[in-house]
């Protein structure tokens, strides 16, 4: 018996466009594949962002989305490119749901290697490339694979 939660199809769909903002627009897509590299349908992925100076509390840019994968596990999101808060690089954080998760899995998406306390502390080092998504002109991809050979690094609450 697959463990829930279960997510209806509506639940994914009309929060992943986070424009318009001030601030450069990009697109971000992936991938969510499961241990044998077949891709996962209907995986709900929530983000959150800093706005474009880096702010979290700017109320003109809320930073919260929300997306299902479709049958091919794709996944976008519109948004604006996020600036750096203190200490951090800039980043976005990710929530990946899914029915038969024990739980919620959270993961961090850099736009480039550099320092930053959650990026430096994975371990060992060369993992750290499964967390910078790949720029493609104004897109950037960023693929998860939930399990087993080129997992995607995942943090605890």
């Amino acid at each position: 018996m697959t463990l829930g939660p279960f997510f209806p199809r509506e639940f994914g769909q009309g929060a992943n466009d986070l424009t318009p903002a001030r601030g450069e627009a990009i697109e971000i897509t992936g991938r969510v594949v499961q241990l044998d590299g077949e891709p996962l349908d209907n995986v709900i992925l929530e983000i959150w962002q800093a706005d474009a100076t880096g702010r979290f509390d700017n109320v003109d840019f809320l930073g919260w989305g929300r997306a299902a994968t479709d049958a091919n596990g794709i996944y976008s999101f519109r948004t604006i490119r996020p600036g750096a808060s203190p200490g951090r690089a800039p980043h976005i954080n990710f929530l990946v749901l899914y029915s038969g998760l024990m739980r919620q899995l959270q993961t961090v998406m850099f736009f480039e290697n550099g320092n930053d306390p959650v990026l430096n502390a994975v371990q060992p080092a060369s993992l750290r490339e499964r967390l910078i998504a790949k720029r493609q002109g104004n897109t950037y991809v960023f693929d998860i694979r939930l399990r087993g050979e080129g997992e995607t690094p995942f943090f605890g609450d």
